[in-house]
């Protein structure tokens, strides 16, 4: 199943006749349409019967999570292209919640970064509460699905910094979707990353140093995951810059297509983006 969030494009009006602007609502993408669900997937639902054209709704992040649980280096070939060791351990980080796009709305380049990229993801939904799975333990049982993530990440803040935070946190720094599958096999799933129609990334699933299920071990003993938490999985080589302008598509076989533009930042004056980013070259 792909379970989805999505507003209709048709706006009714309201009592007054002022136009009336739709709450989200969960969805089951079926073929070329969108069939509204009662209830959400992560507790109980039903079909109901409203349905809509693909080309008359909009698709949003799949999934608000309470936590992003980001994963480093968990590709031998992207630790390589870093020129990083090898990881003994899952190297994990937090995206904020603020961080969270869906398809199709802009990646906003931050002035305070001169190199920001791309890295394209498979990602883990939570479906169940999971703390301290024991060894042995299934991990599937408590997975709801997998969606594809963008971790946009501004790659000059993340080595000045030292932490990464900062270069991985800024508001929409994570495209999540277009949904939500439950029926992915994770042996012949692959994932590509493309700016503007050519492929950057690519690898399979199985290339994954720690696999899904000993993420989602080793992340239940140190924190609780609660149902519609997100872990992403990691990277692999072939990550660069994006430019206003860009395109930047996730495919992850089995799941989908991310597509989202990319454009130039517009809040902070470039006088205060060209200080900070002097002073953050003299800090290195």
């Amino acid at each position: 199943m792909k379970f989805c969030r999505f507003q209709p494009l048709e706006f009714g009006v309201d009592a007054v006749g002022a136009p009336a602007h739709p709450e989200p609502l969960f969805g089951l993408l079926e073929g070329s349409s969108v069939r509204e669900l009662l209830g959400d997937p992560l507790t109980e639902w039903r079909r109901a019967e409203r349905a809509w054209p693909l080309d008359r709704v909009r698709l949003l992040a799949p999934i608000l999570p309470s936590k992003i649980v980001g994963v480093g280096r968990n590709y031998a070939e992207h630790a390589a292209e870093m020129s990083n060791p090898l990881p003994k351990e899952p190297i994990i980080f937090l995206k904020p919640l603020s961080s969270i796009i869906g398809p199709e709305e802009p990646i906003v380049l931050t002035p305070f970064s001169q190199n920001v990229h791309h890295e394209a993801e498979i990602a883990v939904v939570i479906g169940k509460t999971c703390s301290q799975l024991a060894d042995g333990e299934p991990a599937l049982p408590y997975v709801l699905g997998f969606t594809c993530v963008n971790d946009v990440t501004a790659r000059d803040l993340q080595r000045s910094d030292g932490q990464w935070t900062r270069a991985k946190g800024f508001d929409t720094f994570c495209p999540m979707g277009p949904v939500i599958e439950t029926e992915v096999d994770l042996a012949k799933s692959t994932v590509a990353g493309y700016v503007n129609g050519e492929r950057r990334q690519f690898a399979p699933v199985t290339d994954l140093l720690f696999s899904v299920d000993f993420l989602i071990h080793w992340i239940s003993r140190m924190m609780t995951l609660v149902p519609g938490d997100v872990i992403s999985t990691g990277t692999p080589s072939g990550v660069g810059p994006l430019h206003a302008g860009d395109v930047v598509e996730v495919v992850v076989e089995g799941v989908g297509t991310l597509r989202n533009p990319v454009v130039a930042p517009t809040s902070v004056s470039p006088l205060e983006a060209s200080r900070h980013l002097s002073e953050t070259a003299k800090g290195r």
